[in-house]
């Protein structure tokens, strides 16, 4: 077999903003070790678990555990989509904070009663996560619902099919830096941040 490479690798994605440019609420030292470190390590690990892959069926390496080496490359792709998610739920102030408007404001609207509503039950989603793991704002096509959940890590109760539309890191690496162990006090920061012009532009495809 060629010994070119059979699949494509994955790119750390570049930041959409300057490290320092969610400060004070999320300082340049936490954006710089959880992009340039957790991040990376996550693109660099998935390619690492391709190229064992590619061994594989080039016959390079012939004793393997797949369900490892699945899991593995799981874990990595997902740290690195997830990441790459959230690195676009934050925006610089004068673009981040505030409210959502258009067809998002809409929902939220009729589905909660509105946004003060709607920040409450999101806010106790976040502290709800019992560990390390994603808070997470989805919209159902299906139903035209607004849903919200956690899980834990990078495995587990994702919604099959629905378009992620705002999503929050709760891992120590997100806040450890600059908030200690008071998880409470990055949640209460960042709604200073949130990206509602971005939930609102993915929203927009599936309506």
């Amino acid at each position: 077999m060629s010994s070119a490479n059979l699949f494509k690798r994955y790119e750390l994605p570049p930041l959409p903003y300057k490290t320092s440019d969610l400060e004070p609420h999320i300082s340049a030292q936490v954006i710089d070790v959880h992009y340039n470190g957790h991040h990376k390590g996550y693109v660099n690990g998935a390619n690492a678990t391709v190229d064992r892959l590619e061994k594989i069926l080039k016959g390079d390496v012939t004793s393997y555990d797949i369900q490892g080496l699945l899991r593995n490359l799981f874990f990595n792709i997902n740290g690195h989509k997830l990441h790459a998610i959230y690195w676009h739920s934050m925006a610089p102030s004068g673009k981040g904070g505030g409210k959502p408007g258009g067809k998002l404001a809409d929902l939220i609207t009729k589905q909660y009663g509105g946004y003060d509503k709607f920040r409450k039950i999101f806010d106790e989603v976040m502290r709800s996560l019992p560990g390390s793991g994603w808070a997470t704002l989805y919209y159902d096509p299906e139903t035209g619902n607004l849903v919200f959940t956690t899980f834990e890590n990078h495995y587990n109760q994702h919604i099959a099919e629905l378009p992620v539309l705002l999503i929050v890191d709760e891992f120590e690496h997100a806040y450890y830096l600059q908030y200690k162990n008071n998880r409470n006090a990055y949640l209460d920061a960042i709604w200073n941040v949130l990206n509602w012009e971005e939930a609102e532009k993915r929203l927009s495809k599936y309506l």
